[in-house]
């Protein structure tokens, strides 16, 4: 046994070889309630064993995966082939990740839902197009999964970008287009629409609501008031959208592109006040790997997402040491509210954080099969050192 300082300013015993230090700090292990390991159908960007590989050494032991896969997660049999596949690939490398699963909300199969309320973490709406091709474009059908989900006691996770909006931008839109024009097509009126919409229905049915990628000041002020209205609404934001900006076109071009989009750089600002006053309760990488080939793709072909998962933390701990956020305020965003709103039982996982180690990101480093990241180059400080799961030590070697 070996005696570590918590987080909190306790100390810990752990029986691992590792020995304490000055800088290092153990964290519970983070839950990320929003990944796409693109397993089944795309597994040239990503499956589950070299996606497990990424979030251990992201400082991560527990995942929630998204349902826009090939085929789509929308059935109960799609849903049990899904969970063979990634059991399967979790045990070839010897990752047995703590995960569970979204089912993709789509109107021609809502009742399946009642089918698979004890068998996933929530529904999955996507109010406006991403990747894939699950949304749900009319108040029937929204109406309808409120109404379900409340029923079945579901929480319901939603994309909230109005696909209505988002189509009169576009036919609105005189091209060429270029990176930056995504960032005016899917509009911040868009999200704020969407947003309203969907706690209304919450207002209507008490369906337990988590807003995905908050990303605006619109949003976080609808948030706000449905918070102090008591309703059963949480907020999740994004590394990308608390660090990137829409001045991040000019230089990571197709990599900058992401659903929904970076936005003008005082949305960042207002995301920050946000967490400070518990307006946001999580945060999501959102990880959602492509090739670099499809990233340099011309706008139009440029598929929206980044990977995300491996940096989250030390971007997090790079902005303590800014002062820009607090040590209780990290373990919150990374773990505590996710246990909460999701009713996860408690485990015994750790990350261990060397708080003074300084590196580059640099895609020689990443576990991630797509191998790139939007914050390559940057020098950040506080990174994972090693990754406590089921007693299990796996070290992150940098």
């Amino acid at each position: 046994m070996a005696t570590f300082q918590y987080w909190d300013g306790s100390t810990i015993e752990l029986d691992i070889l590792v020995e304490p230090r000055d800088d290092l700090i153990i964290l519970p292990a983070g839950i990320d309630p929003h990944v796409h390991f693109r397993t089944p159908g795309m597994e040239y960007k990503e499956d589950w064993r070299t996606a497990a590989k990424a979030t251990i050494a992201g400082g991560y032991t527990t995942v929630f995966d998204m349902p826009n896969t090939l085929p789509p997660t929308n059935t109960l049999d799609r849903l049990i082939d899904k969970k063979k596949i990634i059991d399967a690939q979790l045990a070839e490398v010897g990752i047995p990740l703590h995960y569970d699963l979204f089912f993709g909300a789509d109107k021609h199969h809502l009742d399946q839902i009642p089918l698979i309320k004890d068998d996933v973490i929530g529904i999955k709406v996507f109010m406006g197009c991403s990747t894939g091709n699950l949304v749900i474009d009319d108040d029937e059908s929204l109406h309808a999964i409120f109404e379900i989900a409340a029923k079945h006691q579901l929480l319901v996770a939603v994309h909230a970008e109005d696909e209505h909006i988002l189509n009169a931008n576009k036919k609105a839109a005189l091209g060429p287009l270029n990176y930056a024009d995504h960032s005016k097509i899917r509009s911040i009126e868009a999200a704020q629409v969407a947003v309203e919409k969907a706690i209304s229905l919450t207002r209507l049915y008490g369906t337990r609501l988590y807003i995905l990628h908050v990303s605006t000041a619109e949003e976080i002020q609808l948030i706000k008031q449905a918070k102090t209205e008591n309703l059963p609404v949480f907020a999740e934001t994004t590394p990308h959208h608390l660090f990137l900006n829409d001045q991040c076109y000019a230089s990571l071009q197709g990599r900058a592109v992401v659903n929904p989009p970076l936005r003008p750089a005082h949305h960042t600002e207002i995301l920050f006040e946000a967490i400070n006053q518990g307006i946001i309760d999580t945060i999501g990488s959102d990880h959602a790997p492509h090739t670099l080939a499809e990233k340099g793709q011309a706008y139009g072909q440029c598929p929206s997402g980044m990977p995300g998962i491996e940096t989250t933390f030390p971007l997090l701990f790079t902005a303590l040491h800014q002062k820009l956020l607090t040590l209780a305020q990290i373990v919150s965003l990374t773990s505590h509210r996710a246990r909460e709103i999701f009713s996860l039982p408690p485990n015994q996982d750790y990350v261990g954080i060397y708080l003074k180690k300084v590196k580059i990101v640099e895609k020689k480093f990443l576990r991630t099969k797509c191998a790139w990241s939007a914050f390559e180059g940057q020098k950040l400080t506080g990174w994972p050192g090693f990754t406590l799961l089921n007693n299990q030590l796996y070290r992150v070697e940098q």
